[in-house]
């Protein structure tokens, strides 16, 4: 129905040439329509709901509220148009180009919380069988919602009457003084492109950097800066340029985690040492939660000042922080039940003496043969 049909649609009732009267009908029809395009919306949204479709619960949800401005904005408009037929008002000259921004603006507005709702509805995980890669979703929403605004901007200046060729034209030479302007910003941004198609890490990730003092597990991963939470939780707010310049380690890819321990027995256990070796070995081989699939070494390696050193090179199955130290715990307990069963003892350094070994050797050097109290002072 157009805007003619309307006016001879309130001739026809009776209400004339008045105009306040066919503004206030107009303006109370679209109140009726608000009022039940809401209650619409609400039912079928509750239809919606009972199906485990993504895009139709994202696609209601999106509509409710800019479905409700864009009635207004029509009901407005139509009101608006006969009151210019009574007034002449320059004023009224602008109404039509305001209406066509607006409707582009509520159009933006809806396809902005599409894409934000069908990307939380991939995240969620009720909508598919396996919750999305959060990092990539969150890309392709940002670029999604960037298309949407970048396209309604140049409509908007299009249908305000400027040339989009001469727009870019000048978006082309003003680009270069401001990629000087703004280079830092720019590295940041293109720093956040390189994140999200190398994916070096995503949120979620526990990350280190052996160049800077960075570690701790991602947040958020954005177009200017990365927001990682420290094991001390303490937020961490990393320019995403600096990525480009330093090297980073994820520990959350690691596959297994490792034991790595030197022990040294005395020398007078020498002659144990092999079949101690053999011992621990053997243990190893049939822990269960040691990976028999990688790397493993138990050997003699070297005669140290007071110990002979053996090492264990070894990895565990499991790369949960807690449940790795509980392993290690374990093995090391295992591996001091070895050496005491096989009657040998842990090594300890003979060149440091404690006080009280000092006093002894003193009074054994001096040969004392009377008894007497040594004071300390």
């Amino acid at each position: 129905m157009t805007f003619n049909d309307v006016v001879e649609l309130l001739k026809s009732l009776g209400i004339g040439d008045n105009w306040v009267y066919q503004v206030f009908i107009v303006v109370f029809i679209t109140l009726l329509a608000s009022f039940f395009a809401q209650r619409f919306l609400l039912k079928v949204e509750a239809q919606f709901k009972k199906t485990k479709n993504l895009w139709d619960d994202a696609v209601i949800d999106a509509l409710k509220t800019p479905a409700v401005y864009l009635i207004w904005l029509i009901g407005l408009s139509w009101a608006v148009k006969i009151a210019q037929q009574v007034s002449q008002a320059a004023i009224f000259s602008a109404i039509d180009p305001l209406r066509d921004v607006l409707l582009i603006g509520i159009m933006t507005w809806f396809l902005v919380r599409l894409v934000k709702n069908v990307e939380a509805n991939l995240l969620s995980g009720q909508y598919t069988r396996e919750p999305l890669d959060q990092t990539t979703v969150s890309a392709l929403g940002k670029l999604a919602r960037a298309s949407v605004i970048i396209t309604a901007v140049l409509v908007v200046m299009q249908s305000l009457g400027y040339s989009i060729s001469g727009v870019l034209a000048f978006g082309g030479i003003g680009g270069i003084a401001i990629g000087f302007a703004a280079k830092d910003l720019l590295a940041n941004f293109f720093g956040g492109l390189m994140i999200y198609l190398d994916r070096p890490f995503k949120v979620g990730d526990w990350i280190r950097s052996p160049d800077k003092q960075i570690e701790g597990t991602v947040e958020y991963i954005g177009w200017r800066q990365t927001i990682i939470r420290t094991f001390d939780k303490r937020p961490l707010y990393v320019p995403n340029a600096t990525f480009a310049s330093i090297a980073v380690e994820n520990p959350s890819r690691m596959t297994n985690r490792r034991i790595y321990e030197t022990l040294g027995i005395r020398y007078d256990d020498g002659l144990k040492m092999a079949d101690i070796v053999a011992d621990v070995k053997a243990m190893l081989i049939v822990h269960e939660a040691i990976d028999n699939n990688q790397t493993m070494i138990v050997n003699f390696n070297s005669y140290g000042p007071s110990s002979l050193d053996f090492f264990i090179y070894t990895f565990t199955k499991t790369t949960d922080w807690i449940q790795f130290h509980e392993i290690k715990q374990d093995v090391l307990l295992k591996l001091q039940d070895i050496i005491v069963g096989h009657g040998a003892e842990f090594a300890f350094p003979t060149s440091t003496l404690h006080v009280p070994e000092m006093l002894n050797l003193a009074v054994d050097s001096c040969n004392i043969e009377e008894k007497g109290d040594i004071n300390v002072r």
